[in-house]
């Protein structure tokens, strides 16, 4: 049984319709790469995963049926969310920040700095005066933090620095090797995700148009729905 499905997914912006038929799963310890031009609908399907827009369809985690569910229950059910612009607590120090989130389990403020060990040196430090790429790291610990059984990463290395985004790509792919955590990731780093991903589902203009294996996305296939 897949951890979380999603089947003939659709979601509106008031009359502006912007998901039409989207459909994916990814199974316990799996990583999937979303992925497709901007605009295309990847950032809503992760907001109607949430349940921060309304939608219709199959939307199912851990068996559960998500709709109609608020927000902050399906965090509680085991989704942690790395949101698009990071949106850390500003006013709050590194482990304040970390400790907002904190909820029973193997993710502590211990192991979180051992996997980004900036945090660590900047734990008293707060959150307005990281750089990006550590406030983006934030935002990965402190979604860690909840012990979710599915991390979802959108846009996580956007907008970084190259050596920053060699470190963020290193820690996802220590995520994958040492726990048995599933990840949504949403990027526009074709070889990163090969690295990391056992499968790939490309949205276009808000509809699933292929899904596989990520070692069976052809250059035909990605030239036409991820290209520039």
């Amino acid at each position: 049984m897949s951890l979380l499905e999603v089947g003939g997914l659709k979601a509106s912006y008031g009359s502006a319709q912007a998901l039409f038929d989207v459909s994916l799963s990814i199974s316990e310890g799996e990583v999937v790469a979303l992925m497709g031009r901007n605009g295309m609908g990847k950032t809503t399907t992760v907001r109607a995963i949430c349940q921060m827009i309304s939608s219709q369809g199959v939307l199912r985690f851990a068996g559960q049926d998500l709709q109609r569910l608020p927000s902050h229950r399906i965090a509680r059910l085991g989704i942690g969310l790395v949101p698009e612009g990071r949106r850390c607590f500003a006013g709050l120090t590194v482990q304040e920040n970390l400790l907002s989130a904190a909820r029973p389990g193997e993710w502590t403020t211990q192991s979180v700095g051992a996997l980004f060990p900036r945090l660590a040196e900047r734990r008293d430090q707060k959150a307005a005066s990281l750089s990006g790429g550590e406030q983006q790291m934030l935002a990965i610990g402190r979604a860690l933090m909840t012990n979710p059984r599915l991390l979802i990463l959108d846009e996580a290395t956007e907008g970084l620095a190259p050596l920053v985004r060699q470190e963020i790509w290193a820690a996802i792919a220590r995520l994958k090797r040492d726990t048995g955590l599933s990840i949504l990731v949403i990027d526009k780093s074709l070889k990163e995700l090969s690295a990391i991903s056992d499968r790939a589902v490309i949205l276009e203009r808000g509809s699933s148009v292929w899904a596989g294996a990520i070692e069976d996305l052809s250059p035909e296939v990605t030239d036409r729905f991820v290209g520039v």
